[in-house]
């Protein structure tokens, strides 16, 4: 039987974000999630799904029924000869690494935090670095969604190729994902180089080192405009040097600056982040990252010189879900960061108005302003996904208010 709490009250990971939903309900098994799903349907309720709250949009909020996966975790099957697993899509993604790797398997990337659920992960098109590498959606082969109506599909891109292609990144507006079979690769180890340097000479040498190295990342700091690089490489593929004496760098830069490591994939991709912040992310054509990245420099100095908080510039390759922010487009994500308890308002809507000029497309779990007619004219299938949705639920079961103003 699934565990509930009535009339609870519930918070983002951020703090930034709080809901008063009737009921949250920890389902136990599908069969249990597809009863509470149909009732709450029936009766009227808005349904979300929490995975780890690490959202700063309202993604989750609802006054109505709000569900977590947390018991239908694990993983369901893993076959090294066919390169799939399948797991159940409330396992956090720092859970998945030790089970794939005891059957010679990993995920192709990973980003730098590793507490989301992998539902939430895939819902919101959450990504790694490397100009060659996609979105954890675009590893996602087959996928079981509860509907409103409590019934239960497995989709895939032959059975289903519409279908499928929307449910790759949804928002969790079709339905609740209950399994994915994800496409891994065969185990590997990554070596792991942090460097600092000038922001100029960052900028000067970012084409080749994006090219050279298969996750290529690095965090603007200001105030000291330095880079605080970071390339992580397939142990077989290169050597780097040993990097230089650390003791010279500011307490700031040496939480991203630290001795190379080599170590299995999955304990290499994350970065702990201890302090509470809020954050916005646009994908842009690759093309213009560089010219954004100055932009947005150029303002924090001139404008927002207060902002400690240092930008993030990865890479991502071109995909084919519908509304991945890098469909059809190879892109540069960046990434601006402010701690929760600070003001972030200004300065993340003076930003924004820069990643729009660049026809910027947001993360979908990270703070922006975007409403329907804007996602109309940035996603091409736009209107077929949501042609999709109606299919799957006609009487809005799974949108809530922050969904309606981005659905239309």
């Amino acid at each position: 039987m699934s565990n509930t709490i009535d009339n609870p009250v519930w918070n983002n990971w951020a703090g930034n974000i709080s809901a008063a939903p009737q009921q949250i309900a920890r389902p136990g098994s599908e069969e249990e999630l597809a009863a509470l799903v149909q009732k709450a349907a029936q009766s009227g309720q808005s349904v979300r799904v929490v995975g780890s709250g690490h959202s700063f949009q309202p993604l989750c909020a609802t006054d109505g029924l709000l569900l977590t996966l947390d018991d239908l975790q694990g993983v369901v099957s893993a076959d090294s000869t066919s390169g799939l697993a399948t797991v159940w899509a409330g396992t956090k993604l720092h859970a998945l690494g030790g089970p794939l790797l005891a059957a010679d398997l990993a995920l192709e990337n990973m980003g730098d935090i590793d507490r989301q659920s992998v539902a939430g992960a895939i819902s919101t098109a959450t990504h790694g670095t490397g100009a060659a590498l996609r979105n954890l959606s675009s590893q996602v082969v087959g996928l079981r969604l509860v509907t409103a109506a409590g019934d239960v599909l497995e989709i895939d891109g032959d059975s289903a190729p519409a279908t499928f292609k929307a449910a790759q990144v949804s928002i969790g507006s079709l339905g609740i994902i209950t399994q994915a079979t994800l496409a891994c690769l065969p185990a590997y180890r990554l070596h792991e180089r942090t460097w600092a340097e000038p922001f100029a000479e960052c900028m000067e040498r970012l084409d080749e080192r994006i090219a050279a190295t298969r996750h290529f990342e690095f965090f603007w700091v200001p105030g000291e405009d330095v880079a605080a690089c970071k390339a992580l490489q397939p142990v077989e593929t290169e050597s780097w040097q040993v990097p230089e004496d650390l003791s010279g760098l500011s307490e700031r830069l040496r939480r991203y600056i630290g001795p190379e490591r080599v170590d299995w994939s999955y304990r290499i991709f994350p970065s702990e982040r201890n302090n509470r912040f809020v954050e916005m992310e646009f994908a842009v054509p690759a093309a213009a990252g560089p010219a954004c990245m100055q932009e947005i420099r150029a303002l924090m100095q001139e404008k927002h010189p207060a902002v400690q908080w240092p930008v993030e510039y990865r890479t991502l390759a071109a995909d084919d879900s519908w509304l991945s922010p890098a469909y059809q487009r190879e892109s540069v994500t960046i990434s601006i960061h402010q701690a929760v308890d600070l003001p972030y308002a200004a300065f993340f809507a003076d930003v924004e108005a820069i990643f729009r000029n660049y026809r910027g497309r947001p993360h979908w779990g990270k703070l922006h302003s975007l409403t329907a007619a804007d996602f109309v004219a940035l996603y091409p299938r736009w209107n077929d996904f949501l042609a999709v949705r109606q299919e799957l639920d006609p009487t809005g079961c799974f949108v809530n208010e922050h969904l309606q103003r981005i659905l239309g």
